[in-house]
């Protein structure tokens, strides 16, 4: 069964079999800033998502063996940005994401890791696309038999597979802690955790996020900004502002920044609405 379960625009779930969208659930946020920017959209409901949906079926082929897997940056900002220009400036070996079609993949090609993480969000569950698993490498993912998703296991891969610097993107605070974890296991091993889909994370895994991520987006997450105000964090962007977890996550932020010929801040910039 070709069947992709994600949660995308206002944390709202959405399910494609066979390349239509067969469900879309109410979103969680009536508002994104993103959305409203590059595509027009003032608030989000069922019906405009849906249309989004079938917008990225057929414009890159999401959920479909026509996917263009390779893209130029996207955002100025975002985590797929920042992990591309960190594989550019080698200070990364490998980047373990998701990408519907085959789940957890090791990725070493900066576009592809936009053309991949800068399409989509928060995938649930995915089924397994030969397309795009034999354009990936079906030895760079993690189980090219039913595309599962589990970034401990992934990042365990790219250790066995030689990498030493792997920047991953976590979405639940427990993977977070699990490859703390595991890192510390291994000498010679330098993890980079990238938290993603922030949106609803309760205050105590935020807290744990911040207490082990590098880079954290804070999507449309009450708890995130609160924690990073209280922690008085470095951060870059003003609607959707991606914070510094870490040393080493400052030091990528204002990489990114440099690569970019730094940012301007906007004033009266809109956030997203609720934040939850």
């Amino acid at each position: 069964m070709d069947e992709h379960v994600m949660e995308a625009l206002g944390k709202a779930k959405i399910v494609i079999k066979d390349g239509k969208v067969v469900k879309v659930e109410e979103p969680q946020i009536d508002y994104c800033p993103l959305f409203h920017k590059y595509r027009g959209i003032e608030k989000l409901n069922s019906k405009v998502i849906e249309e989004n949906m079938d917008f990225r079926i057929k414009d890159f082929g999401m959920c479909t063996g026509q996917r263009k897997l390779k893209m130029d940056d996207f955002l100025s900002f975002g985590i797929s940005e920042t992990l591309g220009t960190l594989l550019d400036e080698k200070i990364i070996d490998c980047a373990v994401i998701v990408c519907e079609g085959c789940g957890t993949v090791i990725v070493k090609d900066p576009e592809l890791v936009q053309g991949i993480g800068g399409r989509i969000s928060g995938i649930i569950k995915t089924s397994p696309i030969k397309e795009v698993i034999n354009t990936l490498g079906k030895n760079k993912v993690l189980n090219p038999e039913n595309a599962e998703i589990n970034q401990v296991k992934g990042v365990l891969k790219a250790i066995n597979e030689g990498y030493h610097k792997i920047g991953v993107t976590v979405a639940s605070a427990e993977d977070a802690v699990k490859l703390r974890e595991l890192e510390n296991q291994y000498d010679e091993v330098k993890i980079y955790l990238f938290t993603v889909h922030t949106t609803g994370i309760s205050r105590e895994d935020a807290q744990i996020m911040f207490e082990n991520a590098d880079v954290i987006t804070s999507c449309a997450s009450i708890h995130m900004r609160n924690i990073a105000e209280e922690r008085d964090t470095f951060r870059v962007g003003s609607s959707i502002p991606i914070y510094a977890a870490s040393n080493d996550g400052e030091k990528f932020l204002k990489l990114r920044i440099e690569k970019i010929g730094g940012v301007k801040e906007k004033k009266g910039a809109k956030i997203p609405d609720p934040l939850i």
